[in-house]
């Protein structure tokens, strides 16, 4: 039986994907494609033996581990998960309505606004509809590709990696592969690395795949893929993250530290 993976079909998770949905391993695994929040439900649920997770999501879900070498994150602007405000400053937002796709990216800005800001905002879940949003609110969280394609006139965008480099000086992971503990053994032989070096080398099929779904030129299409997304989880990724979980943890978004558990390649 083939192992049942899920992963967002967002652009930023495009090339850790491309090799099971158009490449080589097309026939390795059975694969589906909800938003990053409902990929971790899935995977807490058991409907899934793996999946690309929300980071803060391991942190919630037990009994998992960790795929090493590569993520979804971001070392200093990522473009693709912004907050967009009516307000210039920050300390002026009292009302943020939420994109409810990621909870990672719910969590950091929270973690911003706690930690760096000194204030507390009115939070209120919402669907990705930038208008609705701000309609009984100074500021939206927008993610994935909505947060690269709304108009941005009137607006002030803050971009959310833009800002945890700003504060902390250390890039920020999004999202990694994730593996139930208790999943078949075929599993772990899917080499999530590899396939993200094959994504990595068939950017040009990606950017033709995108750019007639999100209408953006082709070369903010390539910068987007090769600069503002990084994709392997290096020393100041991964010290990003152990930042990220302890001021989640010093806040009250989590209720503790779990350490990383590594698949054993």
């Amino acid at each position: 039986m083939k192992p049942k993976i899920a992963a967002s079909s967002y652009l930023n998770s495009a090339p850790l994907i491309w090799s099971f949905s158009h490449g080589s391993r097309q026939n390795e695994i059975e694969l589906s494609d909800p938003v990053p929040s409902r990929c971790a439900q899935l995977l807490a649920e058991g409907e899934v033996d793996a999946a690309l997770v929300p980071v803060i999501e391991y942190q919630r879900i037990p009994e998992l581990s960790i795929v090493p070498g590569v993520c979804v994150g971001s070392c200093r602007e990522v473009k693709s998960v912004v907050l967009a405000s009516k307000e210039r400053e920050l300390s002026s937002i009292r009302k943020v309505a939420l994109d409810e796709s990621s909870r990672t990216s719910a969590t950091l800005l929270k973690i911003i606004f706690r930690e760096f800001v000194g204030i507390e905002p009115e939070w209120s879940p919402s669907v990705p509809d930038l208008k609705a949003m701000l309609a009984n609110n100074d500021a939206a969280l927008i993610i994935g590709d909505p947060g690269m394609t709304f108009p941005r006139v009137g607006l002030y965008v803050f971009d959310m990696a833009a800002l945890w480099r700003s504060y902390t000086g250390l890039g920020f992971v999004f999202a990694m592969w994730m593996i139930r503990n208790e999943a078949p053994a075929s599993v772990s032989q899917v080499d999530f690395n590899a396939a993200c070096a094959e994504g990595l080398e068939r950017i040009e099929e990606i950017v033709d795949f995108y750019q007639d779904t999100l209408s953006l030129p082709r070369a903010e299409l390539f910068t987007y893929l090769q600069h503002n997304i990084s994709f392997q989880l290096d020393a100041e990724m991964r010290s990003g993250l152990d930042r990220y979980y302890e001021l989640a943890a010093k806040h009250g978004l989590i209720t503790t530290v779990k350490e990383l558990t590594w698949l054993a390649l």
